[in-house]
């Protein structure tokens, strides 16, 4: 066993032998990639090295069999969340079945829509309200007493495991609240832990940061820093005044985050969404977000649990500029060895931003700018989430296709909130900037689609976003509600906590039968969703370990997408406009395709031919098809 080790042999004294070596094994693997993570960040890496290991340790030694046994599964399949069949779904736990035991009783629906992955959102205790949504955490190690006990998540993770779905959960690392018991012994006095944050006893430095901060909620919280008169300082905090910035610099905090989700990890927690981790490390004369040490950071954290618990996978929250994005994936030194997943955010994006504009040189330009993930990673591919929609249309991709990025940007707010003529989608502005009229939009993916207007083609538009997400690769997420076309609820507003935050209006309660019945389908979207769903688990072109390659569009109407498979060519194309479209024969010819000779996946048949095309494939309005060629 490697030097290093040697602290935490007692720990490990009373296991099995098998389990010790297992554990020097994984150690001997994964502790070169500790070590060169701790080297830029702190002084003292060795230290901090030592440390971590010995809390890998303790953590290993409390394992269970069966997340051991789970460990093991996972080593010898380590593409499961790659895998076509995987799908996700997003839901609050109190909106989806009450609470953690309601949503143990109802694992057995999403086993049966197929989902493999549950991401509930924030469940550990935040601070009373106002608290973010939940972002704002009191304590990482206590389930919010509304939703159960940390005994109640154990008994969910099993409930899940057993039905072949593993659970993700939020993990806040960039902040805690107000009330935390960080910030509390920081205000009674104790220096250890006021050094967990940023913390400056005049606003000569704030003012110097906040020279380059943009602003997160620049309505209802301006600026970066808050005055605390129990503190008697200036304290960081990017989002709200109750939320304080955490100090990575200090290597205490590392620990304390990495004891957290390997506890988090023995209760079965499999997958980490590592929220707001763009902003973790402060950089003076930057906007202190994406800056180096946060991949570093990273790193550090899933070594550790590479060795204590390689079950767990990590999900990067970086909604950020499209040419930051695959940063969290992996560059560099950094390749394959942070984040396993993260959002795909400018596909979602550019998916609204086609069905607006019914063109798709933007959105065609804009993916193919991208570069790939590292094969061992996967996008998470979403048309909905739990947050409102941020129009991160890049300028350059704007002019690059002759529009501007502000008016694109300002046409998407109006077209979505339905104030631009014509408009079909019913959302609502969320975050209106003054100054420079930018918005964000809230609303559920049926309004924004145009079933809250009742327009005919509103079934089609969901079925071809449904689509979309599915046929990129990556895993695609499902936000609850989503799945039955539920609109926009009309009293989001009416608890009083949700009022000055119409991102509820997207997080309507699951509208269960009482009788125990199905639950309702009036548009079709549910069995159109589980048809899409069928499909994609038989196309192993799917696999997110393929790359999505997006061709020059050849109809300004229509998104070409192939994925080369070994087994062959799966060419997506997408038609999004309400009108009929058409994709050429010579198309298919250039991906290995034979005109004539091809099938539709979707539909399981062949598609319509058009003779005077040159055996062009027929779309219909919003129309998507996977085409291969025949068995």
């Amino acid at each position: 066993m490697p030097d290093p080790v040697a602290p935490v042999l007692d720990v490990l004294a009373g296991l099995p032998a098998h389990r010790r070596e297992v554990f020097a094994a994984r150690v001997e693997r994964w502790l070169p990639d500790l070590e060169a993570a701790l080297a830029p960040l702190y002084a003292d890496p060795a230290a901090v090295r030592d440390r971590l290991l010995g809390l890998a340790a303790q953590a290993f030694a409390a394992r269970s069999d069966d997340l051991h046994a789970l460990d093991l599964r996972r080593q010898l399949a380590p593409d499961w969340f790659q895998r076509p069949e995987t799908i996700g779904y997003a839901a609050y736990a109190e909106r989806f079945a009450g609470d953690l035991a309601g949503v143990a009783d109802r694992a057995a629906y999403l086993q049966g829509l197929g989902v493999r992955y549950l991401h509930l959102m924030p469940l550990l205790l935040p601070r009373p309200a106002p608290n973010d949504g939940g972002y704002a955490v009191m304590d990482y190690r206590t389930v919010r007493p509304d939703l159960g006990t940390v005994e109640d998540l154990r008994h969910l993770t099993s409930e899940l495991r057993g039905q072949g779905i593993s659970l993700c959960l939020d993990l806040v690392l960039n902040h805690v609240a107000r009330e935390h018991e960080w910030a509390r012994r920081a205000r009674a006095g104790e220096q250890r832990y006021r050094d967990y944050f940023l913390v400056f006893e005049d606003r000569e430095l704030p003012d110097a940061y906040e020279r380059t901060l943009p602003e997160v909620f620049p309505d209802f919280a301006p600026g970066s820093f808050s005055f605390d008169e129990e503190l008697d300082g200036w304290v960081w905090t990017t989002f709200n005044d109750y939320q304080w910035d955490v100090d990575w610099s200090n290597p205490d905090v590392l620990c304390e985050y990495a004891d957290i989700i390997l506890e988090l990890a023995n209760h079965g927690v499999e997958v980490f969404r590592l929220d707001a981790i763009a902003f973790t490390w402060k950089r003076m004369g930057t906007s202190c977000q994406n800056q180096p040490e946060v991949h570093d950071l990273t790193q550090a954290l899933r070594t550790v649990a590479r060795i204590a618990c390689p079950a767990t996978l990590f999900k990067a929250e970086a909604i950020v500029g499209p040419q930051d994005l695959v940063a969290y994936l992996g560059r560099g030194r950094h390749h394959g060895k942070v984040s396993d997943l993260a959002y795909h955010n400018s596909l979602m994006v550019q998916v609204w931003s086609m069905l607006a504009s019914q063109d798709v040189a933007l959105a065609s330009h804009a993916l193919r700018q991208l570069p790939a993930p590292p094969s061992t990673t996967a996008w998470v591919t979403y048309a909905r989430c739990h947050d409102d929609i941020g129009w991160a249309i890049d300028d350059a991709d704007a002019a690059a296709v002759g529009v501007t990025g502000h008016g694109h940007r300002a046409f998407l707010s109006d077209f979505y909130s339905g104030d631009f003529p014509g408009s079909w989608a019913r959302g609502l502005v969320f975050q209106e900037n003054e100054q420079t009229r930018d918005r964000r939009i809230s609303g559920s993916l049926a309004s924004l689609a145009g079933l809250e207007v009742g327009d005919p083609l509103a079934p089609a538009r969901i079925r071809l976003v449904h689509a979309l997400v599915l046929g990129h690769g990556g895993l695609p997420v499902l936000w609850m509600g989503d799945e039955l076309g539920l609109l926009t609820d009309p009293d989001w507003d009416a608890v009083p906590e949700h009022a000055e935050d119409n991102r509820w209006a997207h997080r309507p309660v699951m509208p269960w039968p009482a009788d125990g019945g199905d639950l309702p389908d009036e548009h079709g979207v549910n069995a159109d969703l589980r048809r899409l769903l069928a499909a994609r688990r038989a196309l192993p072109h799917l696999h997110a370990a393929v790359a999505s390659e997006v061709l020059q569009p050849r109809d300004p109407g229509v998104l070409l997408v192939a994925r080369r498979h070994p087994l062959g060519t799966m060419l997506g194309a997408y038609n999004v406009t309400p009108r009929p479209a058409h994709v050429p024969g010579e198309v298919l010819d250039s991906v290995g395709l034979v005109a004539g000779r091809v099938v539709d996946r979707v539909t399981g048949r062949r598609p319509r031919s058009g003779q005077t095309w040159d055996h062009a494939v027929e779309l219909d309005p919003y129309q998507a098809v996977w085409l291969t060629l025949e068995p």
